[in-house]
């Protein structure tokens, strides 16, 4: 590879100079996600419900690249509405929405509350619609047809397979975010926007902590690569799907999990 092709491919791969907005950026898969985009040369916003570990976490990205804490909780429409409002006072353009913000909730199907299905439901699925669709005016200003606006959703296996875990409304959620990807790709293509999922296998985060401390070693050995995923596993699929490289990828959902929706 000579020297003008090493720059052409690290430039189809680059993010450098895009703005991008991380929901449930201050941990987990969406911190992972984040990080992976600052250190890439995007300007990042992460936000997440509780301020002072939004602020503290952003502080500690800033250490890295631009990162701008915006707290919000996206499970309500005037939460969607807020963050998009404050981000629309500090951009002209949004280049790629990330929405990761997510919540479960286990119990078995006789205790299973209505209160813990609606915080799954609200968080899970109608924040990424309504808060995508507050967002649009700031895509579509990024929106080119050589390089769109990106929207990246973040669903989980467990909408592809049924999980061995009592979490009803966390399956049925991200079900329905890989479905309306696919919808939302459809209907807002014609803008110059693509839709794309990402359905992580098991990562490190707040949320499979309970899990792998009690079943690491039989989820690693259901995994065909037999190891769980790293923050660089989750960082490269989100930069492929919002750089150049994935400018024509449009309604798909992406396993990241080691294979193990195959098995």
């Amino acid at each position: 590879m000579d020297s003008n092709e090493a720059l052409h491919v690290a430039s189809l791969f680059s993010v450098k100079g895009k703005i991008a907005l991380v929901t449930g950026g201050s941990r987990g898969i969406g911190l992972m996600i984040a990080r992976g985009f600052l250190e890439s040369g995007a300007k990042v916003y992460i936000s997440s419900r509780k301020k002072e570990v939004c602020d503290a976490v952003a502080g500690e990205l800033a250490k890295v690249g631009e990162c701008i804490s915006v707290p919000a909780d996206v499970s309500t429409l005037a939460g969607c509405r807020s963050l998009a409002g404050e981000i629309a006072q500090r951009e002209t353009r949004l280049d790629v929405l990330v929405n990761n913000a997510g919540a479960a909730w286990g119990a078995p199907l006789a205790e299973y509350s209505e209160a813990g299905w609606d915080k799954v439901i609200d968080t899970n699925v109608k924040s990424v619609f309504f808060l995508t669709r507050e967002l649009m005016p700031l895509l579509e200003k990024a929106a080119k047809p050589e390089d769109p606006a990106r929207v990246i959703n973040v669903g989980s296996i467990d909408g592809i397979k049924a999980p061995f875990l009592e979490t009803y409304a966390y399956p049925a959620s991200k079900a329905a975010v890989h479905h309306m990807t696919r919808d939302l790709a459809v209907k807002l293509a014609g803008r110059n926007i693509t839709v794309n999922a990402i359905a992580p296998g098991p990562f490190e985060s707040q949320m499979t902590k309970w899990m792998l401390e009690n079943h690491k070693d039989n989820i690693e050995a259901s995994c065909p690569l037999r190891r769980i995923g790293n923050p660089g596993d989750m960082a490269g699929v989100a930069l492929y799907l919002a750089s150049r490289a994935g400018a024509y990828v449009n309604g798909v959902v992406i396993p990241v999990d080691g294979g193990i929706c195959i098995t």
